[in-house]
């Protein structure tokens, strides 16, 4: 199984394949259009991300010990971006996501590029993941 580490770095490798922030920001479009959308079932206030300018919903179950998480968004650009978290967290166990700091952020140029409401609005993103991953971990000691 790759580490969250090895999924990082693939992300950033693959956005350092790109020479223009206009080419990323298409290529995060094109993310978030391939990402499978939340059933309506999912798209209530329980499941949305405080934080976020864009409404977004993230659901997570934790199956063989590992968090699977489940992102949408009204924006496709904001899915896009959800779906590079989901890329890095997904199949992971709790504790290795409640104690990855993320760098892809950073090293790919989205801070810079990106309005303080919309970096705001990723750090929700990765809040939410975590405090899922605890919830998720909590619950499988009780068990």
């Amino acid at each position: 199984m790759r580490t969250i580490e090895d999924k990082e770095r693939e992300i950033i490798e693959d956005f350092e394949l790109f020479d223009s922030w206009a080419d990323k920001y298409q290529y995060i479009i094109e993310l978030g259009q391939k990402l499978e959308q939340l059933d309506d079932l999912y798209k209530k206030k329980k499941y949305k991300i405080k934080g976020c300018q864009s409404s977004v919903w993230l659901i997570a179950d934790l199956k063989d010990g590992n968090v699977q998480y489940k992102v949408d968004s009204d924006s496709t650009f904001v899915k896009g971006l959800a779906s590079l978290y989901v890329q890095i967290y997904n199949s992971q166990s709790p504790e290795n996501i409640i104690n990855h700091e993320v760098k892809f952020v950073e090293e790919i140029g989205l801070k810079q590029h990106l309005a303080a409401n919309r970096t705001g609005g990723l750090a929700a993103i990765a809040k939410q993941m975590k405090l899922y991953a605890i919830a998720l971990q909590s619950a499988a000691q009780i068990k």
